[in-house]
This record gives structure tokens, sequence and C-alpha cells, in this order.
């Protein structure tokens, strides 16, 4: 496995606590990284990057909402929510290719969440994605729903 996919592993373990404990005891989120796959480097570096998508989880969140209508953020499973935020987050930062960010969060919600996920996932992001990319050239696009199939509450945890 990827450095790369160890850090996203840990940030998107992070994300999920933030979000199912909320974020008042990161020494608490920080300390379960211990039983995570990857050494120190990536435990920090998927702490940092949870941390950060955690602070612009209400600019993902507005982002996601419309493109949702019949899955609300909070109707979402917390994993599902977890990985959107996640790459949300790295596709705005500039740190992540969008591209890389989306194919990670798929691989992510393989790994983690029910058979659906990865679809829904991918759905939401390339529009995402495509919002991005015509804002920065200078179209206006409207805000279109995602035919993809609804997750279930079913998935494992992060």
């Amino acid at each position: 496995m990827s450095a790369s996919r160890d850090f996203r592993r840990c940030a998107l373990q992070c994300l999920y606590q933030f979000d199912a404990r909320g974020s008042d005891q990161p020494d608490v989120v920080r300390t379960s990284l211990d039983q995570s796959p990857g050494g120190l480097d990536a435990h920090e570096a998927g702490f940092n990057l949870a941390c950060l998508a955690w602070e612009h989880r209400a600019e993902a969140d507005a982002a996601i909402e419309p493109l949702t209508p019949e899955w609300p953020i909070r109707r979402q499973p917390v994993v599902d929510r977890s990985i959107l935020r996640l790459a949300y987050y790295e596709m705005v930062s500039g740190r992540t290719p969008p591209k890389v960010a989306i194919n990670e969060a798929v691989e992510l919600a393989k790994e983690f969440s029910t058979d659906k996920s990865p679809m829904f996932i991918n759905g939401v992001l390339d529009k995402v994605y495509r919002q991005l990319r015509d804002a920065e050239s200078g179209g206006e696009t409207a805000v279109e729903s995602v035919e993809a199939p609804q997750p279930t509450n079913a998935g494992r945890e992060a």
C-alpha cells in the first residue's frame, strides 16, 4: 500500500471519529492512529489533513448538499460523508490533483463502505470537479443532482 493511501486512511479514520465523537478530543483521535497501518509520518500527515478537512467541512457540505438532494449530508453514512469531505478539501486546497483525489476517495469507499458507495462517491465528486473546473474557467453552471445509487448505513466503520 502506498504512503499516500496510508495517510488518507488515517485521515479518514480521524474524520470519522471527529464526526462521530465531536472534535473536542483531538488527542484521543490522534492516539487511535496507533492501531492504523503506516508509520508515524503517515499518522501525523493523516491527522493534519483530517483537521484541515474538518475545519472546512461546512464549505464541503454546502458544495455537496445541492448535488445530493435525495440523500442530504445528515443522512449519509458517516464514512461516506467523511470520504466526501476529505476529497473535497483535497480538491479545493490544491494539494492534490482533483482526479487523484476522486480516485483515492473511490478506493477508500471500496475498502470501508458499502458496494454502492464507490459509485455514489464518484458521481458526487465528479460533479464537484466539473463545477470547480467551470468556476475556474469563468463559466457558471447550474447545480445538478447526482443520479448515482444512494448509499446505505450498512457500511463498515473506518
